[in-house]
């Protein structure tokens, strides 16, 4: 996994400081009303952001969700830095159950961006938009707790896989 620790300049949601002590952004919005990342990302700023390859927003649970039924986690890109005019989704996460990893503390959930919709440029593919972010969306009950750390990488970490003992290797 690429990350850059020492500058933090990838990280959208939550910190992450250099002793590598995450934090996360408290995400509790209301049912139904979106919040946004507390960080965005000046695409003008970052040349070549993930240049001929494909980029994630590697969403980890810091601190575990309560109450909600489920929570989507986007990717979106906007005309300002508080990703309030015209956001727009360029990854989706779709909803996720609280039981598939919202109640557990570091579970992590990627989100592909679409590359098309990133370009800052003049493309007739391209969206124009300067900043990109995340937004959150609860659905049920509104959470009391539950925090996320959200930050770009060009790889997907896959060693959290097990499997079970007892196979035989031929």
């Amino acid at each position: 996994m690429i990350f850059d620790v020492f500058s933090s300049n990838n990280v959208i949601s939550g910190t992450v400081p250099q002793s590598g002590a995450i934090t996360g952004q408290a995400a509790l919005p209301v049912a139904g009303t979106p919040v946004v990342s507390t960080n965005s990302i000046d695409l003008l700023q970052a040349k070549d952001l993930g240049e001929g390859g494909d980029l994630y927003v590697c969403f980890t649970i810091v601190t575990a969700y309560n109450n909600l039924t489920s929570l989507e986690m986007e990717v979106i890109i906007a005309d300002n830095d508080p990703l309030t005019t015209n956001p727009r989704a360029v990854g989706s996460s779709g909803r996720i159950l609280l039981a598939d990893g919202l109640d557990t503390v570091n579970s992590q959930f990627y989100v592909r961006i679409n590359p098309a919709l990133l370009e800052p440029s003049t493309f007739s593919q391209s969206t124009g938009r300067r900043y990109l972010g995340a937004r959150y969306q609860t659905f049920g009950t509104t959470p009391t707790t539950g925090s996320i750390c959200a930050y770009l990488t060009m790889d997907i970490q896959d060693g959290r896989k097990f499997y079970p003992s007892g196979f035989a290797v031929q």
